[in-house]
């Protein structure tokens, strides 16, 4: 029998919920149609979202439908939920995506759509609220696959037209569609199974329009997953009911779940040698099936199949049971840090347990005692998680709790390699273990790794210390913030045969860890928001002002109509209370939206450090120093003697190991669209870019010294104070915008979708041509912001001048710096399509082509080459 589970998302008010119930009703789950405006929504059925009329825990439907069975998980779409809806995720047969009409593809929605392809789930979008003035389909089909895919086809559409669209996601199915005229059904399933084909539909689901014919393609382009006789499961939710039973939600991702069966499981336990990893093993009392908030009991539950079991203290979202070995790691975490006061009849020793209980549900929670502030300290998403929490604590323990200034995660890395050395060999202990410290790309975690002979250190000792580098979060010795994006590795070590224990090697690892980082470079890190502001076109000035001065990066903003977007990233520090202000100085018509985009170098890392204060000298429970032994007695040697004591030699040199520096030495072209390392900052003054501007006029002009020239004021003879004009000299040039070129040319666009670096050298051979013919000193600018540590770079190819800017300079920035410096004493003429930018060069003085203006003057001078050859 087939049975499938789908979960259904969207960002919040797409009316998710909405169509949660028409399904629900137009399966015959459900007899009435719930609303949440009337809080009876079938799904929603805890006081807290009916109140906010919006989801904040993921609940199971279970229905039949045709021959088979499906469970339905309807996810929390406000962003502060965002670590619940990410756990549904993991147990997904297919997703479904709600994107409103009216609001179209924001920017939760495309974060969305990133985690389904990390996830590998397969994607349904329904397109709702169509029903509402000005939608326009072909508008939205178009902006979903220029914003998600090209490969969402209209199924609403006509069958030929979807089967045509289908078939040339493969060059086989084209073939025999072009051969038969249509495609089976199983070639569909196939295409969506493998995320190469994202059907979408329209409709209204609050008034049930579209809603059956949806659920008739889901069912019929969907098929079960393939499972095996193991067992195994995957752990996504943990819960209570109202008589306090701890529940372990889960899928059976292979064989049989049965009543009274035996479960084993791995779980940490903290002891003041470190973390221990011990075996747990427990019986399964009850099998439960819920559908909204009742639920019936089974005697076994089958693979594919989502449950509810009792019994299990030890389970925790994310952790695989059975033949599911990996658990899996959340991509969304907090970025607050927030302080937890308590009320004062209420102390830690009874308090922490009841936080803790919380924390098994919500993990992202991090609720920890800081025994030296003596300070309860949690990590959640923003302010309605925390109105969340505080209710929930009441509602269970009538425990009143209040949070504090909200604080910023912050984290570290190194800028360089290091070799980081520890040794641990107090009487009748030991163990020294030298680890290689390497910076990681960005988001790329901790990565851990071996690369030491057997010969000096046997596998087992090896296997160990990649286990106590993996058991702990290692904090930073900047701010003792967790460090992150490094791999490390072991590269040396010894033991002793007699006197080597476990927890001698656990000592020396951390301690080589915080060795290396007391010798390295540190690099803060913190996170940055993506973010997207709607306002009016007036107020797009201010806007711009005071994302710079929040030290935003900011895309070129689009001003059409009475309304502008204005798009970038900037610090989550500096931004997140943003929609307060935005709100005052624009009436309530601007609108801000903001999703995490990942760690970024601190923007003010001396005012940071400053004011957490911390010192990894008085950190005792993070020491860098190793112990030694001599004449019977052990002894501290401080971090920076180690390397003078150690007993073993690595034999490894730091010489010819890759650096930042070294990743923005070679040609910037090959390194653009690439990921690059974290580096510190280096700002081009104003006499190194007259420099390079003299560079570039030199090369066309015999070696002419400079070509900005000390302006010369031309004084009217009628009026000595009468205004000021500057003599321009008949040298030309030609600044030219090189990406706002390359994707405003179709031919340059459609060669850089497959190759963004032959696009770009492709321009630059027609621009050498067109120098010729024309004479004129032509620079090509194209943006290199986005490289960690660039210092901008000029190359001559052939004729022309090309320049890569630095690291947060944008190309137009440098033109806008070029035309100000120019623009009034020379014949430049600016080559782009970017309209600030526009507006900023005519005021300096120069002339503007167009890409349309310049493409056509382009192809005038080669037909004049032509004819000439002729």
């Amino acid at each position: 029998m087939k049975h499938i589970t789908i979960g259904i998302l969207a960002h919040v008010d797409a009316g998710k919920t909405t169509l949660s119930e028409g399904l629900l009703y137009t399966a015959g789950s459900i007899r009435q149609l719930g609303r949440v405006d009337d809080q009876n929504a079938f799904l929603d059925n805890n006081h807290m979202e009916r109140d906010r009329g919006i989801t904040i825990f993921s609940k199971p439907a279970r229905f039949a439908l045709q021959d088979g069975t499906v469970t339905l998980l309807d996810t929390p779409g406000h962003v502060d939920f965002s670590a619940e809806m990410e756990r549904a995720l993991q147990v997904l047969d297919y997703a479904v995506l709600v994107v409103s009409a009216a609001d179209g593809v924001q920017s939760h929605t495309e974060t969305l759509w990133q985690l389904f392809a990390y996830y590998d789930i397969p994607v349904f979008l329904f397109i709702n609220k169509m029903d509402m003035p000005d939608t326009d389909r072909g508008r939205i089909m178009q902006e979903l696959q220029e914003k998600l895919s090209d490969a969402c086809v209209d199924f609403m559409a006509e069958p030929e037209s979807v089967m045509e669209a289908a078939a040339v996601c493969e060059e086989d199915l084209l073939e025999r569609f072009l051969q038969d005229g249509t495609l089976e059904d199983a070639d569909v399933i196939r295409l969506i199974r493998q995320r190469k084909l994202f059907p979408c539909y329209f409709g209204s689901a609050l008034k049930m329009q579209g809603v059956e014919t949806f659920l008739k393609g889901l069912w019929q382009y969907t098929e079960p997953g393939q499972y095996g006789d193991e067992f195994g499961a995957r752990v996504y939710k943990i819960s209570r009911d109202e008589q306090g039973n701890r529940l372990t939600h889960l899928k059976v991702t292979g064989g049989r779940l049965q009543a009274r069966q035996l479960l084993q499981g791995k779980k940490q336990l903290q002891t003041d040698a470190g973390d221990e990893e011990q075996i747990w093993s427990e019986k399964i009392n009850q099998i439960r099936f819920y559908s909204g908030e009742k639920y019936t009991t089974a005697k076994e539950a089958k693979a594919g199949e989502i449950c509810a079991v009792t019994g299990l203290s030890h389970t925790y979202p994310g952790e695989g049971l059975g033949f599911m070995e990996h658990d899996e790691v959340p991509i969304l975490e907090p970025v607050l840090t927030y302080r937890i006061f308590l009320e004062p009849d209420w102390d830690v020793r009874r308090a922490l347990p009841l936080l803790k209980q919380l924390e098994e549900e919500e993990p992202e929670l991090h609720i920890i005692w800081d025994e030296t502030l003596k300070e309860l300290h949690a990590q959640v998403m923003g302010e309605v998680q925390i109105e969340v929490i505080r209710q929930q604590l009441f509602d269970r323990y009538r425990m009143h709790v209040t949070f504090g200034e909200g604080n910023i995660v912050y984290k570290e890395t190194i800028a360089a390699p290091v070799i980081g050395m520890g040794h641990f060999e107090p009487l009748r202990h030991y163990a020294e273990v030298h680890l290689l410290l390497e910076p990681g790309e960005p988001e790329s975690g901790l990565v851990f790794d071996t690369n030491c002979s057997e010969d000096m250190l046997s596998k087992n000792w090896q296997r160990l210390i990649l286990t106590h580098l993996q058991e702990k979060k290692h904090r930073g010795v900047l701010t003792g913030s967790e460090i992150t994006d490094m791999r490390i590795s072991v590269i040396a070590g010894k033991a002793h045969v007699k006197h080597t224990e476990g927890g001698d090697f656990r000592q020396a690892t951390y301690r080589a860890v915080r060795q290396g980082l007391r010798q390295a470079e540190t690099i803060l890190l913190e996170p940055y928001y993506s973010f997207r502001l709607e306002l009016p076109t007036e107020q797009l000035g201010r806007a711009m002002t005071d994302m710079e001065r929040m030290s935003a990066k900011l895309n070129a903003p689009d001003s059409s109509g009475e309304y502008a977007v204005l798009a970038g990233e900037a610090p989550v520090a500096t931004i997140r209370s943003y929609q307060k202000d935005l709100s005052a100085y624009t009436g309530g018509k601007g609108k801000m939206s903001c999703q995490l985009c990942g760690y970024r170098p601190c923007h003010n890392t001396e005012e940071v450090v400053a004011q957490i204060g911390y010192d990894p000298d008085l950190d005792y429970a993070a020491t860098a120093d190793s112990v030694f032994t001599a004449h019977g007695s052990g002894y501290i040697v401080p971090w920076n003697e180690v390397a003078d004591h150690v007993h073993v030699d690595n034999g490894y040199s730091l010489e010819g190991k890759q650096s930042p520096e070294d990743d923005y030495a070679e040609p910037m072209t090959a390194a653009m669209g690439r990921r690059m390392r974290y580096d510190t900052e280096y700002s081009m003054g104003e006499e190194e870019i007259r420099s390079i501007l003299g560079q570039a006029g030199g090369a066309n002009r015999n070696q002419k010294k400079n070509w900005i020239r000390q302006r010369k004021r031309v004084v009217s003879s009628t009026d000595s104070r009468g205004p000021v004009a500057y003599k321009r000299s008949a040298e030309k040039y030609l600044l030219v915008d090189g990406y706002n070129i390359v994707f405003a040319w179709d031919e340059l666009n459609e060669l850089a979708k497959d190759n963004i670096d032959a696009a770009r050298d492709r321009l630059m051979d027609i621009l050498c041509n067109y120098q010729a013919y024309m004479g004129m000193t032509l620079i090509l600018v194209f943006d290199a912001y986005k490289v960690k540590g660039g210092i901008g770079q000029m190359l001559d190819y052939h004729n022309i001048h090309v320049v890569y800017t630095k690291e947060a300079e944008t190309a137009d920035q440098y033109i806008e710096k070029l035309a100000h410096n120019m623009g009034r004493e020379h014949d430049v003429t600016v080559a782009t399509s970017d309209g600030l930018e526009q507006l900023i060069i005519r005021g300096q003085g120069c002339k503007l082509w167009s890409a349309r203006e310049f493409y056509a003057e382009v192809k005038r001078v080669e037909e004049a080459i032509r004819r000439q050859v002729e």
